[in-house]
């Protein structure tokens, strides 16, 4: 399933296989998305001003409380759209992986939402779930106007427990 926001024409497709670029952790070094490939893999990529759009999902998913043997969640800060300075979003990123125990990467010039096809990122958050085959399985893009829905979300969970419990 694939949910497009209005106006936005994007690539990024359901089947799509991806590949890993080297984007940036939360220090400002070279990293890539941990387990893909090896994981079911569930990313927001978010700029920073919508940020939070996407913790309605994130928080169903981390109650799920998947297997860390299959499953990877992360998020990605979309720091080119952002207008914020990159310092300062690196900050609240590390105090973010700090109190949630988390990992989120940062990503300075789009170079996750060029290779992936993710479109014009601008003021949204993109959900992917990708297999373990590095093919994307749902996408979603939120923005103010387009919030999570609780059918949506129960759609992500059902689909991510199939993938889950698939050997």
């Amino acid at each position: 399933m694939v949910a497009f926001a209005a106006g936005s024409v994007i690539a990024a497709q359901v089947g799509q296989e991806l590949t890993n670029p080297q984007i940036r952790d939360a220090n400002d070094q070279p990293a890539t998305i941990p387990d893909l490939g090896t994981h079911v893999v569930a990313l927001t990529y978010a700029d920073s001003s919508v940020g939070d759009l996407g913790d309605p999902l994130n928080d169903a998913m981390k109650a799920k409380k998947y297997s860390k043997e299959a499953y990877r969640g992360l998020g990605v800060a979309n720091l080119k759209d952002s207008t914020a300075p990159n310092f300062l979003i690196r900050k609240m990123v590390r105090s973010k992986i700090e109190k949630y125990k988390s990992t989120i990467l940062t990503d300075v010039d789009l170079t996750l939402a060029k290779t992936w096809g993710l479109g014009n990122c601008k003021g949204k958050s993109v959900f992917v779930l990708i297999g373990k085959d590095k093919k994307i399985k749902y996408i979603r893009y939120t923005d103010k106007n387009s919030p999570w829905t609780k059918p949506e979300i129960d759609t992500v969970l059902k689909i991510t427990d199939e993938l889950v419990a698939m050997k």
